[in-house]
């Protein structure tokens, strides 16, 4: 699973369930709903507030999907009607969390609750220093693989809520922890397309932790610094021509004109040359529709997993006819890493939009922001 996550992500970068009860609707007309959450800019999930308790309706949770689950977050002292309808019931504040995922880790970090962690799969792939001290004084367990998560170590864990996710609706190892009792609630903060409403997951975070207001200033502050920026951008004379991804294999892989990684580029005022292709996933393309058409590109985006320029030539000689290649403009997120490896980028960037967007006009039109030092990019040498 966690190689499929990757893919997912590079793609982004530069790429027992129920349907809704009608019985859902009666229930929230007998209670008077105090508030909505805003949530501006997310499409997978939205939240509504009751006496004594909150709910967070899923409308995304995979791609290609009309499921949506519903889930219920009871105060200590709440009351919940007809708890039968919900996928899950959780009593908030979440003092007990297992996590599947490393982009659901900035989240906790950002509200003061990463002691709150209890597991997570794979352990090396978290880069926050602030998680890996808590690792290293044996505070969080591992519990193996994504697609193989350990799940009697798990249960033995007694945590609050499992918070996964899912590439499709088979998902075993989720229903065996469901009928033990435990809850389990998806997050598809990665299926969202635009920078800022990946961000605006703390939103899920912050209600399970009954820390709304908080999770609203952080990504109040987020915004504001993204729009800053892209607006700082829009001023600049030039508009510099883009390429993005390398091939694997045989095909060159790299971000669709929809999606999270071209919107970046965009909001960063470049000139991505594939901006016009439809969808929101990842570009199949052969090396000579790639060479005819993004041979003089000014700058390259991150180029794969590649680390020099000399492996890139190793790799494929292709690579070295490309202008980019040639002047030496080809950036890279995969040379910082956390201290067992994982990538910072693929942790971190999808809930910090504004470190990337500011990186990308860094590069772009670096006479715009003369004191930024790359956060996650690097120009490969």
């Amino acid at each position: 699973m966690q190689k499929i996550v990757l893919l997912i992500i590079f793609l982004c970068v530069f790429a027992s369930c129920k349907n809704d009860n009608p019985n859902t609707k009666t229930e929230e007309i007998a209670n008077i709903e105090k508030q909505s959450s805003e949530i501006k800019y997310a499409k997978g999930f939205e939240i509504n507030t009751f006496e004594g308790y909150k709910t967070i309706t899923l409308k995304n949770p995979w791609p290609g999907t009309s499921k949506t689950f519903k889930y219920a977050l009871v105060e200590k002292n709440g009351s919940l009607p007809n708890p039968e309808i919900y996928d899950a019931v959780v009593e908030v504040p979440v003092k007990r969390m297992v996590v599947t995922s490393t982009t659901h880790i900035p989240s906790l970090e950002m509200l003061d609750e990463n002691k709150t962690l209890v597991g997570f799969p794979n352990l090396n792939y978290i880069s926050s220093e602030k998680m890996r001290k808590i690792i290293s004084e044996g505070k969080i367990t591992e519990l193996g693989r994504n697609e193989d998560i350990n799940t009697e170590i798990l249960i033995d864990l007694k945590p609050d809520a499992v918070i996964g996710f899912a590439v499709d609706g088979n998902n075993s190892t989720f229903a065996t922890i469901e009928k033990t009792g435990i809850p389990v609630l998806y997050n598809s903060d990665w299926t969202e397309t635009s920078p800022l409403g990946k961000a605006e997951w703390i939103k899920f975070f912050g209600v399970l932790f009954d820390k709304e207001k908080e999770a609203d200033s952080i990504f109040k502050t987020i915004e504001t610094e993204y729009l800053s920026a892209k607006k700082l951008a829009s001023t600049a004379p030039g508009i510099p021509t883009v390429i993005s991804g390398a091939m694997y294999k045989d095909v060159w892989f790299m971000p669709q004109g929809e999606s999270w990684g071209a919107q970046f580029i965009a909001d960063a005022n470049g000139d991505y040359l594939w901006k016009d292709s439809r969808g929101t996933g990842g570009l199949s393309l052969n090396l000579e529709s790639v060479m005819e058409k993004g041979h003089d590109a000014e700058v390259w985006i991150g180029p794969g997993q590649f680390t020099s320029l000399e492996e890139m030539k190793n790799t494929n000689q292709a690579y070295t006819q490309f202008k980019a290649f040639k002047t030496g403009n080809i950036y890279t997120y995969s040379l910082k890493k956390g201290e067992t490896g994982g990538v910072i980028y693929f942790e971190l960037a999808p809930n910090r939009p504004d470190l990337v967007l500011k990186d990308l006009i860094k590069i772009l039109h670096p006479e715009l922001f003369p004191k930024h030092e790359l956060y996650f990019f690097d120009k490969l040498q």
